[in-house]
């Protein structure tokens, strides 16, 4: 298994969080409340009935239930051992079948070069050492006509003033050193990663979040959190 590609102390903060990853009120809430605009995004791109589903950084599994929900086959993968025994018994309890797995998606890709129509990697790549080896692995993974999708942080400083020190800090809505704004990736950034391995960005939306009301919605405005998808030129 490739494991060099990982923080351990990124795995330890969410280790901490394993048994709070399904409580709506809980730590990560905001997960939940982001989770239907995410797959609203997905959806506007890509067909989920039946098709088969790979979803990168699954944590509790919050999208990959969603994604289950949906018709696709999901196969689900995260180094945090904790929150996977999370999510497994949650998909019982739902009566999902869903494949979680302990392993990187490095070694995924060793052994299941082209088996996926969709792959999700969501918040996950601000939190690896090499998020462009990340996306090679997901290139890697895709069919020929399938479709990436990814949602990460913009490092700018209005990212760092909303997701970091409002977030984090002011509002409490993540706990104190959720993210570090170094670790932001650019859209450009992004997109050239995808090239390099010969994916097109096709699609990019800003994401709003309101913390109030809790209501979240896709925008044109790209400085904070935001996501997008690629697909095989």
């Amino acid at each position: 298994m490739t494991t060099s590609n990982i923080d351990p102390e990124e795995i330890a903060k969410f280790t901490q969080l394993s048994s709070t990853w399904w409580d709506t009120e809980g730590p990560l809430k905001t997960l939940h409340d982001l989770n239907p605009i995410r797959l609203q995004f997905i959806t506007n791109h890509a067909m989920l009935a039946n098709q088969t589903v790979l979803d990168v950084g699954c944590g509790g599994g919050i999208l990959s239930e969603s994604l289950a929900k949906a018709g696709s086959q999901v196969t689900a993968i995260d180094m945090d051992a904790a929150a996977l025994e999370t999510a497994k018994a949650h998909a019982k309890t739902s009566q999902l079948n869903i494949d979680y797995r302990h392993q990187t998606v490095e070694s995924l890709a060793d052994s299941h070069a082209h088996s996926f129509d969709v792959i999700t990697c969501m918040e996950m790549l601000e939190h690896v050492p090499d998020p462009a080896a990340i996306i090679t692995a997901c290139a890697n993974l895709l069919k020929p006509e399938g479709k990436l999708f990814v949602s990460t942080l913009n490092r700018h400083p209005k990212a760092y003033a909303m997701a970091v020190v409002g977030a984090e800090y002011i509002l409490n809505l993540l706990p104190r050193g959720t993210h570090d704004y170094q670790k932001f990736i650019k859209p450009s950034e992004l997109a050239g990663w995808a090239r390099d391995n010969g994916l097109e960005m096709v699609a990019i939306s800003g994401v709003s979040y309101q913390p109030f009301s809790r209501q979240c919605e896709l925008t044109s405005d790209v400085k904070v959190n935001y996501m997008a998808c690629f697909e095989g030129v």
